[in-house]
């Protein structure tokens, strides 16, 4: 190639990356975020292509620089609270994830098959890594701080107990948990509520750790689909699963627990939603975190539970998970040096900015964090919360 010709190339990348850089620096105005600026939650670019990967790829090219190295930022979560606060991330509409979100629309991504890939990916990452991020019951879901918690372990025992006495357990009572995890909800039901609990899940890392840590309790840990359950319980309860159903299926699940419930149970479903039905997943989320998952709307649990359930109550704390997530941070900052060797580099980039991204979408207040309760029939002369 031609002096000449190598000459027009770099003035094409020069050309291409200050028009990113501009273009990236108005949309960033709008949020009061700065490009090198000095404040806590301005972004310091170290190499000027992040700009153009945030306008090719949106979100996933945002995620993937921060991942190499090419941005940082001192508060990353007020830097994600100040972009999605204004509604910077609507005037992105990248054509290369055209496809990405054709994908979501059209196929079912959480079939049968599939549905096990976010286990491998996500909760089978390693026991030890999560028993250092989480409370001492190992709850990966969100807290509940309002009831005047201090601290993390506060803040988890207090959402468990609301569950136990929004879903009026009794001892003696079945109990089915879709979505158990490591077993948080079901060892605290059974140690304060004397009921017998079956939980599934897809992780065979949850499931193998959680059945020790309950050993000697009437807890029993099923690695299994939730679309294969077929018998009665007096409760159900599913804490952070909904995420990983998806909108092909939202119907079938509401089906499954309508069948295994009692016709005088009571059912309580904890999920995060999202505002709006028109989106698709975040790309960056869906590659790194959680493959597969989909956050609902209320008019989506609406539509799958109607004729199934009836709505008794629905309660929205999801400022609280802001709190949660801010915690499970400060934990992995102060053990990541046990990690370090094993997990690398990239994976602490990722794995920052996934839990400060999302403490500033729920301060954005951009999705929520909702407990339903729902019953077959409607309970007679109406549902009361209790105290919370």
């Amino acid at each position: 190639m031609a002096t000449t010709d190598l000459e027009a190339v770099q003035h094409a990348r020069e050309a291409t990356a200050s028009g990113a850089w501009r273009f990236a620096a108005q949309l960033l105005a709008r949020a009061d975020v700065r490009i090198d600026g000095t404040r806590p939650w301005d972004m310091r670019v170290h190499d000027p292509r992040a700009l153009e990967r945030v306008v090719a790829l949106g979100n996933l090219g945002l995620g993937e620089a921060y991942m190499d190295d090419q941005w940082d930022c001192e508060q990353l979560d007020e830097f994600f609270a100040h972009v999605l606060r204004a509604h910077v991330d609507d005037q992105i509409d990248p054509s290369r994830l055209v496809f990405h979100a054709l994908k979501a629309r059209l196929m079912n991504r959480q079939t049968a098959r599939r549905a096990w890939k976010v286990g491998q990916q996500h909760y089978d990452i390693g026991n030890a890594f999560y028993e250092a991020m989480l409370d001492k019951r190992m709850t990966y879901t969100c807290g509940y701080w309002s009831g005047g918690a201090k601290t993390l372990d506060e803040a988890q025992e207090a959402k468990l107990d609301l569950i136990c006495r929004k879903l009026g357990l009794k001892p003696g009572m079945r109990l089915l948990d879709i979505g158990c995890g490591w077993g948080s909800f079901m060892k605290f039901a059974a140690e304060n509520y004397g009921v017998s609990c079956v939980g599934v899940t897809i992780s065979k890392e949850q499931a193998a750790l959680g059945a020790g840590r309950c050993e000697g309790l009437p807890v029993e840990f099923r690695l299994q689909d939730y679309r294969l359950l077929d018998e009665q319980f007096d409760r159900i309860a599913s804490v952070g699963m909904f995420e990983h159903v998806g909108p092909k299926n939202y119907r079938t699940y509401m089906e499954v627990a309508h069948r295994c419930l009692a016709d005088d149970g009571i059912f309580l479903l904890h999920t995060i939603g999202k505002n709006r039905r028109d989106t698709t997943p975040d790309p960056w989320v869906d590659k790194y975190i959680f493959p597969n998952g989909e956050l609902p709307t209320i008019g989506q649990v609406a539509d799958a539970s109607g004729g199934l359930f009836v709505v008794e109550d629905l309660h929205n704390f999801g400022a609280d998970y802001d709190r949660t997530l801010m915690a499970w941070h400060a934990n992995f900052e102060a053990a990541w040096p046990r990690f370090e060797a094993e997990m690398g580099h990239r994976f602490y980039r990722m794995w920052r900015y996934y839990l400060l991204s999302c403490a500033g979408a729920f301060r954005a207040r951009d999705i929520q964090l909702w407990q339903y309760v729902l019953t077959k029939n409607g309970l007679p002369g109406g549902y009361r919360r209790p105290q919370v």
